[in-house]
């Protein structure tokens, strides 16, 4: 399983991932950023193969209009360090998969 992560999600936390979930990505590594629209994103992650990580609940909107793939993943209440995103993630890495 391969992550993508959001723009609202920082590039930092890919390497602290990798043990988990190698070959994940930043959504920057594809020319994507903030000013992305959603659905843009969410189809690079079905093009590519990536779950998407994001704080932004509007992937769920897009996961109800089109399906999946990609399945989303939503870090609620996202307004915590690198860090604890990385904790979070790692805790649920079982169900992630």
């Amino acid at each position: 399983m391969k992550l993508l992560f959001d723009a609202n999600l920082s590039r930092r936390i890919i390497p602290l991932l990798v043990d988990l979930f190698p070959n994940s990505a930043h959504v920057s590594e594809f020319g994507l950023d903030g000013q992305t629209p959603d659905h843009l994103i969410f189809e690079c992650g079905r093009e590519n193969g990536f779950t998407i990580v994001t704080a932004d609940s509007d992937f769920l909107e897009l996961v109800n209009r089109f399906g999946i793939p990609p399945k989303i993943v939503r870090l609620d209440r996202m307004d915590y360090s690198t860090k604890a995103a990385e904790e979070v993630i790692r805790r649920n890495a079982i169900a992630l998969a």
